[in-house]
């Protein structure tokens, strides 16, 4: 069989997390739920920040660009899988998969550069507290995203652009329920090599450049807590890190954990399920680690479901009959 180019290759299958027809509904719940938390959720930080005028400060303003893009992330990959499920199907067009892959890589990577930019503003808030307004002004804000989203997807065309000149064979199927850029490498029957080296140098210097600043920008601000006279000057500056700290570890920690699972087992099976986790699980415990550890998040959400002035009634209320 010759192989196939672009042109005559029609369609891609999808294989799934499992091939077991009776998983499927179970498998679709589950995604469907935590698909529809991680929009809500994500919707509601986005929502809270925009109207509260408490939180229009730059950490805030890319809190809620990473909840947009975790939106964006996790529909490209879980919609299409719910959709097939749905309709008892397993195919992809090439132009969709070509798509997916290309909007899986610049959100991917646009999630890893943000919370990179957010360490960068805890550094500033912490160890430049008096220049902090002044250095991250609403356009330094601005252009850091914008920078962000350009490099992220001139980095998602140039990946794309190395797939669209491969070959493929008739074997098709991917063992994956989303287009993973290394899963459709796989499947080329032309010489790889080249996007092998991309992918690798790519991923090297993007993740090692992001985690070095994060991790610089962490080193420079447990420097300057730790100068801090007293305990709860370090308790309120540090309190200030531990959200965007949990979600950096979180994102790390899975997407390391997806790395080695593919590296040490041959199945690829093995490698989708784990790759749930920094797909899907973190986008979705994002919105509910800001809110639940960070006392704004908490108060701009009670603002937005009108909880806040019940609260203070009851309080008054109680206080009214502990004095009486």
């Amino acid at each position: 069989m010759e192989p196939g180019n672009r042109t005559e290759v029609a369609t891609f299958l999808l294989l799934g997390l499992s091939e077991e027809p009776e998983l499927q509904p179970l498998i679709f719940e589950f995604f469907l739920s935590m698909y529809l938390i991680t929009v809500f959720g994500n919707l509601l930080i986005i929502v809270a920040v925009s109207s509260d005028s408490h939180l229009h400060t730059p950490m805030y303003f890319f809190l809620s660009n990473l909840s947009f893009v975790d939106i964006c992330f996790t529909s490209t990959t879980v919609a299409k899988m719910l959709w097939n499920i749905q309709n008892k199907s397993k195919a992809i067009t090439f132009d969709g998969c070509f798509t997916q892959m290309y909007f899986y890589i610049l959100f991917a990577g646009l999630d890893d550069v943000l919370l990179s930019v957010m360490a960068y503003d805890r550094f500033v808030a912490i160890c430049h507290p008096l220049h902090y307004m002044d250095i991250m002004n609403p356009g330094l804000c601005g252009l850091l995203v914008l920078l962000s989203c350009v490099m992220m997807a001139t980095y998602s065309l140039l990946h794309s652009l190395m797939v669209l000149r491969l070959s493929f064979c008739i074997d098709l199927e991917i063992p994956h329920f989303f287009c993973e850029i290394k899963q459709l490498v796989q499947l080329a029957c032309s010489d790889t090599f080249l996007n092998n080296i991309m992918m690798h140098v790519g991923a090297g210097l993007l993740g090692g450049s992001t985690l070095t600043g994060i991790l610089y920008s962490y080193f420079k601000i447990i420097s300057s807590i730790c100068r801090i006279s007293s305990a709860q000057g370090k308790h309120k500056a540090f309190s200030t890190c531990v959200s965007h700290l949990t979600v950096v570890s979180l994102f790390y920690c899975t997407s390391l954990g997806v790395y080695l699972s593919s590296s040490t087992t041959h199945s690829s099976q093995s490698s989708a399920t784990a790759s749930v986790m920094y797909t899907v699980v973190t986008p979705m415990l994002n919105p509910f680690i800001y809110s639940l550890r960070n006392r704004d998040m908490k108060r701009a959400l009670q603002r937005l479901f009108g909880m806040e002035k019940f609260t203070k009634g009851h309080f008054v209320l109680r206080l009214n009959k502990c004095t009486s």
